[in-house]
């Protein structure tokens, strides 16, 4: 640690809840990717060309949760809605475990499932970030977001792990009792992680007193301010891209793998690579290249990747393409990015970091998945191939470059007037 700590740049009375911040995210995405593959795998149950009903269900149902998720900011404190969220999903993941075991009504258990993994993974880790975003300074993310990302990372990493060594020995019951013990890990992280920092409002009382507002008030927080919609703009064109290229992969995946077992562990694989690159460039690059390139230039990383994967998977429609262009971009996309996109909400107040954040990163996030997916089944049926695809994606490259540089900008001054206000108070 003392290596890192100085590559890192850590300050003293900083190393107790970096370490937390790690492990929280640890526990948060290696409860998830224990599941994910099951999910990947029992989605393809009912077809590939199935694939977009999916996506339009989780849309719809994300559309009922976000009224919930909001009414339970506004009511509870984050002391107190941070853990119930985590351990009502816990139980959920318990139940589904007995009911996938069993073989009840498989198709129909294993779309559900499909769903509601969909919609969990994106609340747990929305409320991890707008923990982080709270507790955690513009200048301190730009140093420490990218370590403890690479905690999240050796998630992704040792959740794929078990999931590709448990799946054919111990069954689903085994893969979900994990992810639930670690989901109650994650709670206790948290816990501690809130004893060892304080938010940005500088005040510990904040953490027991509830934000209040209406249950729909990330909406309105976002339709007031150009900031929010740029950001709502960067992750349509971050899902609508990802989308495209998943539904490529499943067409991929569907035509070279008969059964649910084999589809899982590539998926599984696929998981493993894009967890080794994203931990060795977040533990070797991510902090000195955010120094060097800034907030700019790491987010204008993603559409560069996109550009590639696009191009590699139109050029060799095959399983190991398939694995490497996804696990490029998605290395790319934890290891860089997604670091640079949350120095992005340190500047906002602390209620649009819990509930616009939110609506982005859940609603906006899967709304984009359901019209992208429909956009891909609409683009086959008109008998246009992925090539063609690929060569449409490129001015919306350009013109999710010029947003990067854009938001960066807008990010840069808000930190600059949290500075002047601070010396102010």
């Amino acid at each position: 640690m003392p290596i890192a700590a100085k590559w890192l740049n850590v300050q003293p009375g900083e190393r107790t809840a970096l370490m937390l911040g790690f492990a929280f995210h640890f526990c948060v995405l290696a409860s998830y990717y224990l599941v994910r593959p099951l999910r990947d795998a029992l989605g393809l149950e009912g077809g590939a060309d199935k694939l977009q009903w999916l996506f339009t269900a989780t849309f719809v149902v994300m559309l009922l949760m976000v009224p919930v998720f909001g009414a339970l900011v506004s009511r509870l404190p984050a002391t107190r809605f941070v853990p119930l969220i985590y351990r009502v999903i816990a139980v959920s993941m318990l139940v589904f475990g007995v009911l996938i075991a069993n073989r009840i009504a498989p198709v129909a258990v294993g779309r559900v499932f499909f769903v509601w993994i969909s919609i969990y993974n994106l609340f747990i880790v929305t409320i991890f970030w707008s923990v982080l975003v709270d507790r955690f300074s513009s200048e301190q993310g730009r140093r420490l977001f990218g370590f403890i990302a690479a905690g999240g990372t050796l998630g992704t990493f040792i959740g794929p792990l078990l999931a590709a060594t448990m799946a054919t020995r111990l069954g689903p019951v085994a893969l979900t009792v994990a992810a639930a013990l670690l989901l109650e890990v994650a709670v206790r992280c948290y816990r501690a992680l809130l004893s060892r920092t304080q938010s940005q409002s500088g005040s510990r009382l904040l953490d027991d007193r509830r934000m209040g507002g209406s249950m729909l008030a990330g909406i309105t927080l976002i339709v007031r301010s150009p900031y929010l919609l740029g950001l709502v703009l960067f992750m349509l064109l971050h899902t609508s891209a990802a989308t495209l290229l998943y539904f490529e992969q499943g067409r991929i995946v569907a035509g070279s793998y008969a059964d649910v077992a084999s589809r899982t562990q590539f998926f599984a694989v696929v998981d493993l690579i894009v967890s080794a690159l994203t931990l060795i460039f977040q533990l070797l690059l991510t902090a000195p290249l955010i120094r060097l390139i800034g907030v700019v230039g790491a987010l204008a990383a993603l559409p560069l990747a996109t550009i590639v994967a696009f191009t590699a998977m139109a050029l060799a429609p095959e399983p190991a393409t398939v694995a490497l262009a996804q696990g490029l971009r998605r290395a790319v996309e934890f290891a860089i990015v997604r670091p640079a996109r949350e120095v992005l909400w340190t500047v906002v107040s602390r209620e649009e970091k819990y509930k616009a954040k939110n609506v982005i990163e859940t609603l906006v996030y899967r709304g984009g998945d359901a019209a992208s997916g429909w956009l891909s089944v609409g683009l086959t049926a008109l008998g246009a191939g992925f090539g063609l695809v690929a060569l449409l994606i490129v001015p919306f490259a350009g013109l999710w470059g010029w947003l990067c540089l854009w938001l960066a900008r807008r990010q840069e001054q808000g930190a600059d007037r949290k500075n002047v206000e601070g010396q102010i108070s």
